[in-house]
């Protein structure tokens, strides 16, 4: 869960992109690496393995100011794909403020898609998270290649769902930044519920979103 030091005026938020394996998460973080500010990132840790791209996680340290001094750090994780790593994903998931789930847009892929987001789902449960209040954000990726879901059918399936549905190529850029803007308003505002962080004028969801418009 979020983190706020009112001493040293720092509020940690944790992020995690879920998803089946090489549906694009560890793409996406390499990616913000690339777009953003070099003041606002640190250096990216990434484990690799013969059978899955990322064996634990990846972890992308990022740090806003805000005008009131308010000092945001965000760390970004990606869970691994593989199912024989579910222990693991479930030690990343704990205490999640927010998560994206990264889909493949691949016709192949809705499947695997679909029991990922089912494994996100139990897993939630699992480690004591309500999906029914965390910030989540569906991140179709992948949108460069040929034979996907169209974006209409996309739209028709998630459209009554209660979370915000983003469309990217995580290889190029498109849609990277565009998400995490997306899940840290609502981040922001799930998070105020519980620090009242307006109130105190120590934060504010639109220079969180803002702020991470000035590397791309």
């Amino acid at each position: 869960m979020a983190e706020f030091d009112q001493e040293k005026n720092t509020l940690t938020i944790k992020v995690v992109y879920y998803g089946p394996a090489l549906s694009g998460k560890t793409t996406n973080l390499v990616r913000l690496h690339d777009l953003l500010n070099p003041e606002l990132i640190s250096d990216m840790m990434v484990l690799e393995t013969k059978d899955d791209r990322t064996l634990f996680f990846d972890l992308l340290p990022l740090g806003l100011v805000a005008p009131s001094g308010l000092l945001i750090k965000l760390k970004l994780f990606t869970v691994p794909g593989q199912v024989v790593h579910d222990s693991t994903r479930k030690a990343i998931l704990s205490r999640a403020d927010g998560v994206i789930f990264v889909a493949d847009s691949q016709l192949t892929q809705a499947m695997n898609n679909a029991q990922s987001f089912e494994n996100l789902m139990d897993n939630a449960q699992k480690v004591g998270l309500d999906m029914a209040e965390l910030p989540l954000v569906i991140q179709f990726n992948k949108r460069d290649l040929d034979n996907i879901t169209s974006q209409n059918e996309v739209e028709n399936k998630w459209g009554n769902q209660p979370w915000p549905v983003c469309f990217s190529n995580a290889l190029l850029g498109p849609g990277v930044i565009e998400s995490l803007r997306a899940l840290l308003t609502r981040v922001y505002q799930y998070v105020d519920k519980r620090f009242d962080l307006q109130s105190t004028g120590l934060g504010s969801e639109m220079f969180i979103a803002n702020s991470l418009g000035q590397g791309d």
